[in-house]
């Protein structure tokens, strides 16, 4: 193994009372479109029923070749391009396709984008990945042990959807969408604010891939190593645990709901986002959703919709923003933060 000269680690290790700052943001998409109806060419489906019951026309899909690293490296350097900065002290990225069972991709991220010798570790929480990598983010920096962390969301989930089931292939896409994190003041635009954050894994086997890890590594049916999803219960649960769980940061921060001014939701389903929506008492433009251009891009989904957000005009400087995701596991969580001024990589 060859030798590597790290750079000294700076003096950030003292337990600090600093908040963490949104200071960079990033999103990336695969440039190659599959529309609805290249779908139900080949599956019992239509363009109409794809939309009825998704609100998805289109997704984007990783040629042969290209992986979650690859995703992941090119949204991580938007995330820190979009903050001026070259450097961070962690990357954690979300994701549940990584490139490999054993290692962790995050160390690879990491290297690719130059910052060798830092911390880099993958968490996996599915669809609610990309909020608890933000909670982890914002603890490493409130325990003084990193400056700045590049959370990434990124998945490639198509990798993971049976090509033959019209339940799952229209939902999904792939992409990877990031932010830089910073130490900062909790008074400041971007400060992270309260989180919630739960799971119920007597549920797994609502949303799960039954085959590839420990417990079954080989199995003898394919369809083991494909996605199973029993939607109609996932989206009951869904909704009553992303409304709950917003009801709870938004108690925790003396917020109430007329204060919303943005909910950027996980992008799994418009049904889902818009019984949310409902269930919150929230006005129909306060829900954003980018969905029909997208899909379900799992743990990537909410920091692509931020981007877009603020590129189509959507998310300004001062809005009160609530994050909420659910996803398999069962996992979900929410946190909220007051927007900064940042332009998207």
């Amino acid at each position: 193994m060859a030798d590597h000269a790290f750079p000294p680690r700076k003096d950030f290790l003292v337990p600090s009372s600093q908040a963490a700052v949104l200071a960079g943001l990033g999103s990336w998409l695969p440039p190659r479109v599959v529309g609805n109806e290249e779908i139900a060419q080949r599956l019992d489906t239509s363009d109409e029923w794809i939309r009825t019951r998704t609100g998805i026309a289109e997704r984007r899909v990783v040629d042969p070749g290209t992986s979650t690293v690859d995703l992941a490296v090119e949204a991580g350097r938007r995330a820190l391009a979009s903050a001026g900065e070259t450097e961070a002290d962690a990357v954690v990225l979300a994701t549940s396709t990584a490139d490999q069972l054993c290692p962790a991709s995050a160390p690879q991220v990491a290297t690719k984008l130059g910052l060798n010798g830092v911390a880099a570790f993958d968490v996996n929480a599915v669809c609610s990945g990309f909020i608890y990598g933000l909670a982890t983010g914002a603890g490493l920096i409130a325990a003084g042990i990193a400056r700045r962390v590049l959370v990434i969301g990124a998945d490639a989930f198509t990798s993971l959807v049976d090509p033959e089931d019209r339940g799952t292939v229209p939902i999904f896409g792939d992409g990877a969408g990031a932010v830089l994190l910073r130490a900062g003041d909790a008074g400041e635009l971007g400060a992270i604010g309260a989180f919630d954050l739960h799971s119920e894994g007597e549920l797994a086997e609502l949303l799960w891939v039954e085959a590839g890890g420990a417990k079954n590594r080989r199995s003898d049916d394919p369809r083991d190593h494909y996605l199973v999803m029993q939607g109609q219960t996932v989206f009951r649960h869904a909704c009553a645990r992303m409304a709950e769980s917003a009801r709870a940061v938004l108690n925790s921060a003396g917020w109430m709901v007329g204060d919303i001014d943005r909910f950027i939701g996980h992008q799994a389903n418009i049904r889902i986002l818009q019984t949310c929506a409902k269930q919150l008492g929230l006005a129909a433009d306060v829900m954003y959703s980018n969905i029909e251009k997208v899909g379900n891009t799992s743990a990537a989904s909410i920091p692509i919709a931020l981007a877009d957000a603020v590129k189509d005009g959507t998310l300004q400087p001062g809005h009160r923003v609530v994050m909420g995701a659910f996803g398999a596991g069962l996992t979900w969580g929410s946190t909220l933060l007051r927007w900064p001024d940042v332009i998207p990589g």
